[in-house]
């Protein structure tokens, strides 16, 4: 494969994935807190999905949606941390073709799929505090299941385009991938045909309908933020603050650093690679291995059942 960056092909049977480009001889290292993240979100999350399941105090809209979030989580560390270690520790570069477009679409469509999710929940809380009377009228069992549902579809379909426009370019230029994971702009940057129509799409997902979810979001908290000061007492303002506080936390964990990857791929030309790439993996594992730790450390329910289960356990 050596000659493989500079041979004719189209649509290649592999791809070869580099890894963090520049870093090579600190995989090892690296490896270490990457390893670390997933297993504390693997653990984190499993816990958040055993908790809300069995406990039925905790059968609400809340904690449903807080239910799937943890699913997402699951699935987007899956998607990208058992692949970059094995490049990491076993020097296992190539990547099925197929295999590539999927892991891309998995990790597109749940970054949209868990973006649907923190609308559910701003939803949620905006009832919860603004008509809290309705709340129980408004987010029934089926309303939340139909959301769910919902999310998954806009998910799955808005994220279909970039990957089957991946799959009809001509990739004639190389099939080494100088990233650690296939994301779509790296992917796309190897097709030897014109492939703006894709880096549009990718700029009209991130804009409009990611765009879309930040501004339902804030205009939620700013509804809610204003029935919270209107409050008589200052305790009660800081009662009701407290149960949006952790979602806050969630959302700015996820948003943050998903913009700043956005921004330094596209038009930090002047950044490096090995940045390019860090910030791109540490999007989809910071996120994912904070939600249950915030959640159960900010929200009563949830860490009154893990003292109750360690506690359990212990005796």
């Amino acid at each position: 494969m050596s000659h493989s960056n500079t041979t004719d092909f189209t649509n290649p049977s592999t791809f070869i994935l580099l890894g963090i480009p520049g870093l090579e001889m600190a995989h090892v290292w690296i490896s270490i807190p990457f390893c670390t993240m997933y297993v504390i979100a693997i653990l984190g999350n499993f816990t958040i999905l055993f908790i809300v399941k069995t406990e039925p105090s905790l059968h609400g809209p809340m904690y449903y949606f807080l239910f799937m979030l943890a699913i997402s989580d699951l699935v987007l560390s899956t998607s990208i941390l058992p692949r970059t270690l094995s490049i990491f520790w076993f020097n296992s570069r190539v990547i099925d073709f197929s295999a590539c477009l999927t892991q891309m679409y998995f990790i597109h469509c749940f970054s949209v799929i868990e973006s649907g999710i923190f609308v559910a929940m701003a939803l949620d809380r905006y009832v919860a505090i603004c008509h809290p009377l309705r709340h129980s009228a408004i987010l029934t069992n089926r309303v939340v299941a139909n959301i769910g549902l919902a999310l998954v579809l806009r998910g799955s379909i808005v994220i279909l385009p970039t990957a089957f426009l991946a799959r009809q370019w001509p990739y004639c230029r190389t099939n080494i991938i100088p990233h650690s994971y296939c994301e779509h702009i790296a992917v796309v940057k190897l097709a030897c045909n014109n492939t703006r129509v894709s880096r549009y799409y990718g700029l009209f997902v991130v804009f409009f309908v990611t765009g879309l979810d930040v501004l339902f979001i804030a205009v939620s908290y700013t509804q809610i933020l204003r029935a919270i000061f209107s409050l008589p007492t200052k305790d009660a303002r800081l009662k009701t603050f407290g149960t949006c506080s952790s979602h806050l936390c969630v959302i700015l964990a996820f948003y943050i650093p998903a913009l700043f990857s956005f921004l330094t791929q596209r038009f930090g030309h002047n950044v490096a690679l090995h940045f390019h790439v860090l910030m791109a993996n540490m999007y989809l594992l910071v996120p994912p291995m904070l939600n249950p730790i915030i959640y159960g450390v900010r929200t009563r329910l949830i860490r009154a059942m893990l003292l109750l289960l360690f506690s359990h356990k212990g005796t």
